[in-house]
Formats: C-alpha cells, sequence, structure tokens
C-alpha cells in the first residue's frame, strides 16, 4: 500500500492552496513523517516556494509525458527535511499533449507506484482547474484536502469541484474522498470570515478546528524560497499550521 496521497485542491486561485501544500508537508517532516510533495501546477510556485531553482533535473512534466523514472525527478529539500518532484514552465502545455495519450488520466499514478513505499506521505499540489492534471492528480489520490479562503464567495466553485470528485469516483477512483476542509486567510476583525468559518463547518463537517490566519509573513515566506518554519518559526502562522498537521495525523489515526 505505501504512503497516504492527498491531493490539494481548489480550482478558485488565491485561496492560500500551495502556501498550505508547502507548510503541511514541513510541518508533516518535523514530526518524523516521510513526505515527498509534487508541485503539479505550471506555476511552479512550490517549487520556488522550497528554495528549488529550475536546473537540468528533470521533473513532473518529465514523468508525465516522457514517462521518466519518479526517482530520477525527486529533489531532495534538506533544509525542510521534504522531497519534491519539481514543476516548471513546460507543464503548462502538458494539459494538451496529454490529450491524445492512452490512459491519459493514469499517467501520474503508474508514475508514482514506484516510490510510494517510501513515504508516508505523498502530497500533491494541484493547478487551480479542473483539467487534466487536476484529474490525473485526483485518479492518484486516496483522498483530498480543500483550502478554503475565509471570504465572500468562499463556497462559490466548491459545488463544481464537488460534481468533479464524484465523476472521478465513479469512472476513475472509486475510493477517493474528502480528508479535510482547511480554512485559510482568516481576519478576526471581520464579520463575514465568522460567517463564512459557521458555513463551511455546516457544508463539511471534515473542516479542520485549526483556522489558518491572515499573515504577512506567511505571505512573504515564499519569495525567500523558504518554509513559514524557517522564515518565522515563532509566528502564529507557523503554529496553526503546526495544529493542523496534528489534528490530521490524528484523524488518519497516527499516535503524535
Amino acid at each position: 500500500m505505501g504512503g497516504r496521497i492527498v491531493s490539494l485542491v481548489n480550482q478558485k486561485g488565491g485561496v492560500g492552496k500551495t502556501t498550505t501544500a508547502v507548510s503541511l508537508a514541513v510541518a508533516l517532516a518535523r514530526r518524523g513523517q516521510r513526505v515527498l510533495l509534487v508541485d503539479l501546477d505550471p506555476q511552479a510556485n512550490a517549487t520556488s516556494a522550497l528554495g528549488v531553482l529550475r536546473s537540468d533535473r528533470p521533473g513532473v512534466y518529465d514523468a508525465l509525458l516522457d514517462e521518466t523514472p519518479i526517482d530520477e525527478c525527486i529533489a531532495r529539500v534538506e533544509a525542510e527535511g521534504v522531497d519534491l518532484v519539481p514543476s516548471s514552465a513546460e507543464l503548462s502545455g502538458a494539459e494538451v499533449e496529454l490529450v491524445p495519450v492512452l490512459a491519459r488520466e493514469r499517467r501520474l499514478v503508474n508514475a508514482l507506484q514506484p516510490v510510494r513505499e517510501r513515504y508516508d506521505w505523498v502530497l500533491i499540489d494541484c493547478p487551480p482547474s479542473l483539467g487534466l492534471l487536476t484529474i490525473n492528480a485526483l485518479t492518484a489520490s486516496d483522498s483530498v484536502i480543500i483550502p478554503v479562503q475565509c471570504e465572500y464567495m468562499a463556497l462559490e466553485g466548491l459545488s463544481r469541484l464537488m460534481e468533479t470528485l464524484e465523476l472521478v469516483r465513479r469512472n476513475l477512483n472509486p475510493g477517493l474522498y474528502i480528508l479535510g476542509v482547511i480554512l485559510t486567510m482568516f481576519d478576526p476583525r471581520t464579520r463575514l470570515a465568522q460567517q463564512v468559518v459557521d458555513e463551511v463547518r455546516g457544508h463539511f463537517p471534515q473542516t479542520f478546528a485549526t483556522i489558518i490566519p491572515r499573515s504577512v509573513r506567511l505571505s512573504e515566506a515564499p519569495s525567500h524560497g523558504q518554509s513559514i518554519f524557517r522564515y518565522d518559526p515563532g509566528g502564529r502562522s507557523a503554529a496553526a499550521y503546526e495544529a493542523v498537521a496534528s489534528e490530521l495525523l490524528e484523524r488518519v489515526g497516527v499516535a503524535v
């Protein structure tokens, strides 16, 4: 069986998805978990946020399109304690290039299979769309985590995501389930933010108790190529992601 494969998915951009993917990966690693982060977003923000520069090393594009062994695509990020399959701008053409490929929805699950045993967690940072790359991620995953921004119309678009999850369950991956919903960018000064929290919790009982606060330090960290745990280790954002990681481990029955 090997490690749990979890997609972080929300087709709405700007909800803190990549920040959550990176922060959660590092928080889990800090708890002794073996973590592989797969950057499946052509914007490659998770890759740069972990300080990995584009080099001659193959990445997720090569694993998907050229079937390069995933072992050759993994970069070790010693400073953060995680492994990364980096993304690159080439990936933006993958949606089109995958169309004629046989069993195109299964490229990622086939790529990850040989290394799955090595990790406790494989986290996939999905692009902000419901195209073929995201379908590959959902087909490869056991479960999904959905970051939701605590702002107006937060639930808009989630119904479409639910439809996509249902289609993937029906046609490609019957066991796929929602592992959790993470509320992000919470501003306690606005009444609306609390209304969104209540609304999301009403719709999704799987919502984590911990809420990620809106934070300048959290938005600055990626530009320094560091996780929040290196950039602002004593801050409230780091503490919040530590708490989410604890909740997550508890939720799947791992002693913390």
